[in-house]
């Protein structure tokens, strides 16, 4: 179906679901004034040498930058304090179930998967004051959100940030290295197995102590040669100091004889103090009421049946079951990380019901409808755009009718029994209040109101009343027959009788940086259907991206048939890798399939090689400069030297000798052939060491009278400044995508801005 040119560029220029509104972009130029920034600085240096010196820790003096720690905080165990489900997956699985444990001068995250960030910048919630983040296991589920965690924290608030988590974390870590900056202050601290029955206590002050207990499955001998990494989990018990009794005025002043002051105060703090008119020695147990334990909480992680064998058996939890008599710590809340397929499990309900009067909260994977997912705001704009256009636009809400549990009723495990706990199903931002103790329990008020489609029409209609009239021309247009259009649009040649089904190109995220309430980070999804797929670029929640796009079953089939992702750099933004590698792996187990092929940055490869240790990702690496045209040259036997930088780029050094992998590059060349494409090429660019922008050209195809047409060109010019490498690239591009987030009066602030960004 052909639309009117005006229509469809207009169409085209509306961002998905991830994307509902265009930043200001900066109109593209061959040249860029870097001899401003010269003269300003009055340095002979160039803006790009200086932003290297930025991006590797050191200021433009050359002096290292100071490495500002979190200065120490008086903590108060009278402090408030709950426990809060940050994203259950159950409405998007585009993320991990994650739990904030906060306290007023505390903060302390458990499991940071994709889209962490952008659902606490949704709705508000600061982390800034993150102090430790605790991973129950360590794969993409559990710490996909980590590297955007540690851009923001560590390099944009220069903060300091403590990551726990079993002793596969050093390899995540490892893994990590490669593109996590020098200056980046993370100090990560693992731990194995307690020697001792008692579990491994990680962090104990006035306010908390929090410790740990691992679940390790026992292996066969035949899995211990092909298994993976990764699959340590943990129990986190969070206990919070006991609250001291009420300070008996009275009896202190009466009895005991001390007159009111600043003694009063240090006998609530638990010091003793002298008599002021007796000569005794008063304690604080003289004066005070009995303490009340503080409250417990534990959050458990069981991915598989053969975790909760180990779970049964866990000495270290003896003494929180509520059978071990007058020796048993009350746990007050258990939230259970684990799979709905788990924890409905007989052996795992059996296990709940050793916590008499605990209550449970149910924070695993479930499949729950939600007309409009917890990320309202990019929802709300979706809905509208799809009651304009909903062949272009899909509506928010994605389950699958044969998929759909409306709700989660609240019940007992058990009615025969009482004395035992409710189980909730969790929901976004749902609280349990542990202090004030008063109010001890379950909080719904943070819960966000539900949104309806009626609502949100209502809303759009009332704001612009035309639109209803737009929607009704669109429906015409969209029903025309095929190939119908306007004399006077142009077509390019390459899309002569061009069907629908032949090419899409989907924006999956357009950020900067970092995600926000409307925008993901980068991310294009080239959908050549029945042939297979591409992606360019593959910024974190890239998979839940598609999930809104596709659909729960159509998410998985496009990431079932990607054949190649192409990696433009190897910042934080730019590359959430491992979670659909992961996923792929396993959508394609015990069926014939060939690797898939990431093109990226050299250091990249170390990242995916590390990585592997901890979960199959079924991949091929092949360097970016390996398809560069001179390295393309190389396999086709030519003499090519092909244009890298102009001559005397500062970054030309980089580029000099191409490094090209006849067998990997061969195999890409029969990939792209098979799914109609003819080229692939990666050029750089300038913008951190080894940053490329790419050509994707398809191959001609022959029309209804077997007439040659040739195929459609597509270049995206990944993270850069306008450089002529893009402009010699776009030449007869058909569709150009360019990455740009200054305006033209921002070019000061550009040249100043540090590399990592």
């Amino acid at each position: 179906m052909i639309l009117n040119r005006s229509l469809r560029l207009l169409l085209l220029s509306c961002p998905l679901k991830s994307s509902p509104f265009l930043l200001p972009r900066r109109p593209f130029s061959a040249s860029y004034p870097m001899e401003k920034n010269k003269a300003k600085n009055g340095s002979k240096s160039s803006p790009f040498e200086f932003n290297k010196r930025r991006a590797d820790g050191f200021d433009e003096t050359g002096k290292a930058k100071k490495n500002l720690e979190r200065k120490t905080r008086k903590l108060n165990p009278n402090t408030t304090a709950y426990a809060q489900v940050l994203g259950t997956g159950m409405d998007t699985q585009d993320t991990s179930s994650s739990v904030l444990l906060f306290f007023d001068k505390q903060r302390f995250i458990f499991n940071a998967g994709e889209g962490l960030q952008r659902f606490c910048t949704e709705h508000k919630i600061k982390l800034s004051k993150i102090d430790h983040v605790f991973l129950s296991r360590v794969c993409s589920e559990t710490a996909g959100g980590l590297p955007g965690l540690f851009l923001l924290l560590t390099l944009l608030l220069e903060l300091l940030v403590n990551v726990w988590g079993p002793s596969d974390l050093k390899l995540l870590v490892d893994a990590m290295k490669c593109f996590i900056p020098r200056a980046a202050m993370v100090h990560t601290r693992s731990f194995g197995p307690s020697s001792t029955p008692d579990p491994t206590v990680l962090v104990d002050d006035e306010v908390v102590k929090i410790s740990a207990i691992t679940l390790e499955p026992p292996r066969s001998m035949e899995e211990e040669s092909c298994s993976k990494s990764g699959e340590i989990s943990v129990v986190y018990v969070c206990e919070l100091a006991e609250i001291m009794g009420k300070f008996d005025l009275e009896k202190a002043k009466k009895v005991f004889g001390v007159r009111p002051g600043p003694k009063y105060s240090k006998l609530q703090c638990g010091e003793s103090v002298r008599s002021d008119e007796k000569d005794i020695t008063v304690y604080p147990s003289d004066v005070m009421g009995p303490s009340v334990p503080g409250p417990i909480v534990l959050l458990v992680d069981c991915p598989t049946e053969s975790h909760v064998a180990q779970l049964l058996s866990a000495k270290s939890l003896e003494s929180y079951y509520s059978c071990s008599g007058d020796r048993g710590k009350l746990v007050n809340c258990i939230i259970h990380l684990s799979p709905s397929s788990v924890t409905s499990s007989p052996t795992y309900q059996n296990w709940m019901q050793r916590f008499h009067s605990t209550q449970h909260i149910l924070a695993g994977h479930q499949r729950k409808n939600m007309e409009f997912p917890i990320l309202k705001a990019s929802s709300r704009i979706a809905a509208r755009l799809n009651y304009l256009c909903p062949q272009f636009f899909p509506a928010p809400g994605f389950w699958p009718p044969q998929h759909v549990t409306n709700s989660i009723v609240d019940s007992t495990p058990s009615d025969q029994d009482s004395n035992l706990g409710k189980s909730f199903s969790a929901e976004n931002l749902l609280k349990f209040t542990l202090r004030p103790y008063a109010h001890l329990g379950m909080d719904r008020s943070c819960i966000p109101p539900e949104l309806t489609s009626s609502l949100v029409l209502d809303e759009l209609l009332s704001e612009i009343p035309e639109i209803k009239d737009k929607t009704e021309e669109i429906k015409q247009l969209w029903n025309k027959p095929n190939g119908e259009t306007e004399s006077n649009t142009l077509l390019p040649s390459c899309l002569e009788n061009i069907r629908r089904d032949d090419m899409e190109i989907v924006l999956l995220g357009t950020g900067s940086s970092q995600p926000s309430k409307y925008r993901n980070v980068s991310a294009i999804y080239i959908d050549l259907f029945s042939k297979g797929s591409l992606l360019l670029d593959c910024g974190e929640g890239t998979l839940g991206q598609l999930k809104r796009r596709y659909g729960l079953d159509g998410a998985d089939e496009a990431v079932r048939k990607l054949r190649c992702i192409w990696i433009s750099h190897i910042h934080a933004d730019h590359h959430g890798l491992a979670r659909i590698l992961a996923l792929r792996c396993k959508l394609l187990k015990g069926v014939a399939h060939e690797p898939a092929i990431v093109v990226g940055p050299r250091s990249l490869k170390h990242f995916l090689d590390a990585y592997q240790r901890l979960e199959e990702l079924d991949m091929e690496f092949l360097d970016c400069r390996s398809t560069t045209k001179t390295s393309w040259a190389s396999l086709e036997g030519g003499k090519e030297e092909g244009s890298l930088f102009s001559k005397g780029s500062p970054m030309q050094s980089v580029f000099k000798t191409p490094m090209t992998d006849l067998p990997c590059l061969k195999n890409l060349k029969k990939v792209l052939g098979e799914i109609g494409v003819e080229d692939l090429i990666s050029f750089p660019v300038v913008h951190c060491p080894q940053a490329f922008g790419v050509v994707v050209k398809a191959a001609e195809r022959l029309n209804s009278v077997g007439k040659r047409i040739p195929g459609w060109k597509m270049v995206y010019s990944g993270d850069t400044r306008p450089c002529p490498e893009v402009v010699e690239a776009s030449q007869d591009a058909t569709v150009l995508i360019h990455e740009a987030t200054f305006e033209d009066d921002l070019i000061d602030e550009a040249l100043a801005k540090p590399q990592h960004d």
